[in-house]
């Protein structure tokens, strides 16, 4: 049993035999037990004084014998464990390079059989998926370098051939040089993928902004007094600032294009949205500075019919006053009267450079083209003509008091 060639064809036959060597020991180990009981009785016999049964010497030799017959047993049961433990280690380091190689062949199937995602959700999904597959390669990584020392350590032994550990050794290696390539690709893929993807997404929300922003700057809500007017063109310019910020967003899109990988940039579907962007960008702008011009048209049109407003007030006023109004005959009531218009004459200066303004803004949006020419321009008319009243109401005034003023001063002289 103990001479015995046999030290197993795999792991498991190699367990049983040390399993089976185990109780040899044991009984090698119990034997040695009774055979030195055995020989220490024996040897009395050959120290007896007088009557002796037997040759002292012969019992001594057969003593030896045995003893030495138990030692080379012992010899061979240690040399037979260890042939056993070496085989143990030799297969073992066959059954992890299996189980490496198994491992290996499995991830390859994986790998080739992943995609690399259809929008940026599937994307981050599998780049989470593959970074715990990097962490589990890691790992594989560290046994597989444990198991190659094992293997290294077979070869400094010289126990076995090295053709087939050597052979093995290489064999994983390439075939592991080989996957960590593979899935550098895939990273790399996924690297682009959620590249493409991210630029793609980022390019739909500002698109969306685009339009919702488009959809702002082109409102025909052009507020329906001063006040509102104003509200509106303060929200305005924040709007238009907002569209001017977002201006290098939308330049930096093809420089972000060129840094994609070749197969997602060259794709036509992208080169388009690109250029829909700066196109949709474009009219958003534009929109955005005629709006502007709108409001501001729509603020000064309220704002001469505001000031309108305030000139017809103090027209009608006057008008009123003055068509109420009876030249008296008295000296001292000619002067009062006087003194009246000379007041109403610093207004009347003052009314008649407001109406000049007026009549600016009003040229000013009827050279721009503003839609509410014809009644901006009917207003004016108004405006002048009422003023017209009141100037002419003021003359005629005046032209009775100077009259009653001549006659008062020429009685006066008489």
């Amino acid at each position: 049993l103990l001479v015995s060639k046999d030290l197993g064809k795999h792991l498991l036959e190699v367990e049983d035999l040390l399993q089976k060597h185990g109780l040899l020991e044991a009984d090698i180990s119990a034997q040695t037990e009774r055979v030195q009981a055995l020989n220490a009785a024996a040897l009395k016999f050959s120290e007896l004084e007088g009557y002796q049964p037997c040759d002292p010497q012969i019992i001594c030799n057969r003593v030896n014998h045995v003893q030495t017959c138990l030692e080379e047993l012992e010899e061979l049961a240690a040399k037979r464990r260890k042939e056993l433990e070496d085989s143990r280690q030799l297969w073992t380091f066959f059954q992890e390079m299996e189980e490496a190689e198994a491992w290996i062949r499995e991830k390859e199937k994986i790998l080739a059989a992943k995609s690399c995602g259809r929008d940026l959700s599937s994307v981050l999904t599998l780049t989470s998926k593959h970074k715990t597959m990097l962490g589990e390669l890691g790992n594989r990584r560290a046994l597989l370098h444990q198991t190659m020392k094992k293997g290294e350590k077979i070869l400094a032994k010289k126990s076995f051939s090295s053709v087939g550990i050597q052979e093995k050794m290489r064999e994983v290696c390439l075939r592991w040089k080989k996957l960590e390539e593979i899935t550098g690709l895939h990273q790399q893929r996924l690297e682009d993928a959620l590249n493409f993807f991210q630029f793609s997404a980022e390019t739909d929300d500002l698109v969306a902004w685009l339009q919702d922003i488009y959809r702002i700057v082109s409102s025909d809500d052009f507020g329906h007094d001063d006040y509102s007017s104003q509200a509106l063109l303060r929200k305005h310019r924040a709007v238009v600032d907002e569209v001017e910020k977002h201006r290098a967003a939308v330049l930096a899109l093809r420089k972000q294009l060129a840094l994609l990988a070749p197969d997602h940039r060259q794709g036509v579907d992208i080169q388009i949205r690109v250029v829909e962007v700066e196109q949709l960008y474009g009219e958003v702008a534009e929109v955005a500075v005629l709006r502007t011009q709108w409001l501001q048209d729509a603020l000064a049109v309220y704002r001469m019919f505001s000031e309108v407003h305030a000139c017809e007030v103090w027209v009608d006023e006057k008008e009123q006053w003055l068509e109420k109004m009876e030249v008296p005959e008295e000296l001292d009531e000619v002067e009062v009267v006087q003194h009246r218009f000379e007041s109403l004459d610093q207004e009347m200066n003052s009314v008649m450079g407001r109406i000049l303004d007026v009549n600016q803004v009003v040229q000013q949006l009827v050279d721009g083209g503003h839609p509410s020419s014809d009644e901006v321009r009917s207003c004016q008319d108004h405006l002048n003509s009422r003023w017209n009243r009141v100037v002419e109401l003021v003359e005629n005034k005046k032209s009775q008091l100077s009259s009653v003023l001549k006659i008062q001063n020429f009685l006066l002289e008489c």
